[in-house]
């Protein structure tokens, strides 16, 4: 006898109904500026892939090369007989890299986060987590038997409110995002952790998208804010501007040691496979030789955003590459989205609950891959839809 899925049906229904149902295209082309689907080349502008590595030939080279010397995949979780000697290379280079003491990986960045917040806190502790944290975060505060205390977005004076509110035993934790993904906007990083210090609070940093954005050289929002040695966990991905997959959490040599003997997703799943790790070896490397991507990335990402707010515009507040184009209302977003589409550009809507419900968007993603050219053609589009929907004049 099958269960009914009636509840399916339904929720799948009402999200059609009211414009929140995906429709989720398929790749036939490695990520790059330019993507192709169906049979037809577009410029991609909703890609993470801000360095432009997910396809560069160096990073591809190191993975063959590796394969045919270690085969695919780990053959078990880290603790049993997963860990290889690059793996520990990975590790290494990832400190040196972050300015940390040691640095773990887990097979992406939600696996990270998975990883240290439930592995961290436990019942009778408590989490302060901003409001606009990644559903990461929010998932793994979930799985801890804390108390989760939220504090308005970068509202300093609201999370000293409710730290000073909730003054007692058990550890305190308090995390954030780096740079928030759907606004682009830098979290207060040096307002928090002298918040914290007075207040005996470890902070943890999700610095997702500001891996290979912030930073000297894109070390990240620790490094950019000169905090070394005063934020107890750096968590991030590389499935971003590393262009490969894994996650990372550097920090002290004992919070390593302790997330190798306890935290789930290192025990309890599979290694990072082979390929991953050669490419992000091969990412790290090119990274540390020099910061050409990353200055390409920022000067795209200027470019975009100043155009498009001189032509009408509403692309928020972002500090960083990250282009938010806000629409309105769910529907609206996926129609211009489409019609985007049908002018060449990929450029996907964001829409509640990834967003609030009247603010959903098109969130412009470039790289250091996109020409000032391929730029240029993406905003003709904007421009061209815009008019057609009466966005802007």
């Amino acid at each position: 006898m099958t269960v009914p899925t009636t509840f399916m049906d339904e929720e799948l229904n009402r999200m059609k109904r009211e414009g929140l149902y995906g429709n989720i295209r398929t790749l036939e082309s490695p990520q790059g500026a330019t993507v192709k689907i169906g049979g037809k080349d577009y410029l991609n502008l909703c890609s993470n892939n801000y360095l432009g590595f997910a396809n560069d030939p160096r990073v591809c080279e190191k993975a063959k090369e590796t394969i045919d010397r270690y085969g695919v995949g780990p053959g078990a979780v880290r603790t049993i007989a997963g860990t290889m000697d690059i793996h520990l290379e990975l590790e290494r280079k990832l400190a040196k890299f972050k300015g940390a003491e040691a640095a773990i990986t887990f097979q992406s960045g939600f696996c990270a986060n998975l990883a240290v917040i439930p592995t961290l806190t436990d019942d009778g502790d408590l989490i302060f987590s901003d409001s606009l944290n990644h559903a990461s975060i929010i998932d793994a505060s979930r799985l801890s038997k804390a108390k989760v205390v939220r504090y308005e977005h970068s509202n300093m004076d609201d999370l000293r409110a409710k730290i000073k509110s909730n003054a007692g035993p058990g550890k305190k934790l308090l995390i954030t995002d780096g740079v928030f993904s759907m606004d682009g906007d830098i979290a207060r990083l040096p307002e928090i952790v002298a918040i914290a210090e007075e207040s005996g609070v470890m902070v943890a940093v999700d610095d997702a998208h500001g891996e290979g954005v912030l930073g000297k050289g894109g070390r990240g929002i620790v490094d950019h804010f000169g905090l070394h040695g005063r934020v107890d966990v750096e968590i991030g991905t590389m499935s971003k501007a590393f262009g490969v997959m894994g996650g990372i959490v550097a920090g002290s040599a004992t919070l390593v040691d302790f997330l190798r003997q306890k935290a789930r997703t290192n025990l309890f799943s599979s290694a990072l496979t082979v390929p991953d790790v050669a490419a992000n070896l091969a990412a790290v490397e090119i990274m540390e030789a020099g910061d050409e991507a990353v200055k390409k990335l920022w000067s795209n990402g200027d470019l975009l955003k100043a155009e498009l707010k001189a032509r009408g515009f509403d692309v928020g507040k972002s500090e960083t590459p990250i282009t938010p184009v806000i629409i309105g209302e769910a529907q609206a977003a996926k129609d211009f989205s489409a019609r985007l589409f049908e002018n060449g550009v990929f450029a996907t809507a964001i829409v509640f609950p990834t967003v609030p419900k009247g603010t959903a968007r098109i969130r412009a993603m470039v790289s250091a891959a996109h020409s000032e050219e391929d730029l240029k053609r993406g905003i003709e589009a904007f421009v061209k839809v815009g008019k057609e929907m009466g966005i802007v004049q």
